[in-house]
């Protein structure tokens, strides 16, 4: 085959090749529209000054030193509980062991068979020592027992269990402590369950009368 016929052969079309060249026609079209549309919008877009560069580079420098400052006080301040709250969960189960003194003395103090006893008596004696050196070791820590009889209830110290009918006292002292209550440092700690007092009903009023003027 001679040098002509072999370059007359390689010039020979395909449908394939057709389809292919057209592809990459369109393509390379497309391509080129992108760009132009590109350029537009970058040529339609406001240009910054200098002076409005350098003013939108000191806005987002502040604003990253706020975000740097705000996390500090926040690592400072979760830095600060930790310190000073660290044995929360602890203090609030060792509280477990002067209600379990309490209910021991009560249990103890109800006991028919040990009542005016000399045995219920040194029992009760040595179970207010260790109930006394538990509080003292608490206090040391900073966890104090909340002040409750004869209070006001503060929703922030106390929890209302039962009411009690008493004229003798204003309506929501504390008349009754069920269980005490504990703050640590200046965090409660657990709230003081009580009873606060309220006025008598008008028929108890009636019959506390009546019996008053059938005694007399």
């Amino acid at each position: 085959m001679t040098k002509e016929e072999n370059q007359d052969t390689q010039k020979i079309s395909t449908p394939q090749n057709e389809e292919h060249e057209k592809e990459s026609s369109e393509n390379l079209e497309t391509s080129l529209d992108n760009s132009k549309d590109k350029n537009i919008d970058q040529d339609n877009l406001p240009k910054q000054s200098p002076e409005e560069k350098i003013i939108e580079l000191e806005d987002k420098l502040a604003r990253t030193f706020a975000e740097m400052e705000n996390q500090r006080r926040r690592f400072e301040k979760e830095k600060d509980d930790a310190y000073e709250y660290g044995g929360f969960a602890f203090a609030k189960e060792a509280l477990n062991l002067i209600d379990n003194l309490e209910r021991s003395k009560q249990i103890l103090e109800n006991d028919e068979t040990l009542k005016n006893s000399e045995a219920l008596k040194k029992t009760i004696e040595h179970l207010n020592i260790i109930e006394k050196d538990l509080i003292s070791i608490f206090s040391k820590n900073d966890i104090k027992p909340i002040e409750c009889l004869n209070k006001k209830l503060d929703p922030h110290l106390h929890q209302a269990m039962i009411e009690i009918e008493d004229d003798q006292k204003e309506p929501g002292t504390i008349v009754q402590v069920i269980q005490k209550g504990f703050t640590i440092k200046q965090r409660l700690l657990r709230p003081a369950l009580v009873g606060v007092s309220k006025k008598l009903t008008q028929t108890k009023k009636t019959e506390e009368n009546k019996e008053i003027l059938g005694e007399n």
